[in-house]
This record gives C-alpha cells, structure tokens and sequence, in this order.
C-alpha cells in the first residue's frame, strides 16, 4: 500500500489487504466491539486532557488522544469496509452536504442582515434545520 495515499484510503486498503491472507473478522459483525472499544479509549483520553493538573500531563494526555482517534477511525474505515462501503466516498458525501447546509445557513444570515457571530447555537441550528428540512 502506498505510503502517499491519503490516510482514509490507506487504512482502507492496508484492512483490504490483510483480508485477501485471512486476516480479517469471522463475522462483519463483530467489528462493532472494536469500533465501540476504540471509541471508548479515545473518550477516556480525552476526559484525561481535560482534568489533568498541568501541562505536561495535558501533552501526554493529548497525544494519547490523538493516537486513540487514530484506532478509532481505523476501526470505523475497517467497519465500512466490511459492510461494502467506501469510507472516502461516505465522508467526501458528508463535507458536500455540510457546505450545503452551512452555505445556507450563511446566505440566510447575510439576507437577514445578520451576522453569524453575534447569534446563538439555538438560532443557528434553526437555520440548519431549515436546510436539511429543504434537502440541504
């Protein structure tokens, strides 16, 4: 597997390949245990980041967080491979529909002579809602 491919794609196929020697899960199933367990470290250092006492421990904290997001995006690409989907083309799909969404919510500010700054997440989400209740 190339190391210049995108990360996504990496893990994707690096997954791809150790199924094509048998190295992969009985049932697709049970990959959720991992995603779920990935996720749970990840929390747990995060939660380490935000209550240590100073900034050292919050360094350590902040690197083991970011490692563990890094298992729990390998474990949610592994998943996606597993049910046949292709992560890349899953998340490139969500960013088009967030700048939908959030190019609507912009325009309607501007329209409403409003800045986004000065408004709340309660009235920003309502705009949000409005776009996805259009299809956004």
């Amino acid at each position: 597997v190339p190391d210049g491919l995108p990360p996504l794609l990496k893990a994707y196929r690096m997954q791809d390949k150790a199924r094509g020697v048998g190295f992969d899960w009985e049932k697709k199933e049970d990959v959720w245990e991992k995603v779920k367990e990935e996720m749970g470290e990840y929390q747990a250092e995060l939660d380490a980041m935000a209550s240590a006492e100073n900034d050292q421990d919050r360094k350590e904290a902040f690197d083991r967080a970011e490692e563990e997001l890094g298992d729990f995006l390998f474990a949610t690409v592994n998943a996606a491979r597993l049910y046949g989907l292709n992560p890349d083309t899953a998340l490139e799909r969500t960013c088009a529909k967030f700048r939908r969404r959030f190019t609507y919510l912009e325009e309607k500010t501007i329209r409403q002579g409003r800045n986004l700054k000065d408004m709340t997440l309660a009235e920003m989400d309502a705009i949000w809602d409005e776009g996805k209740a259009k299809g956004l």
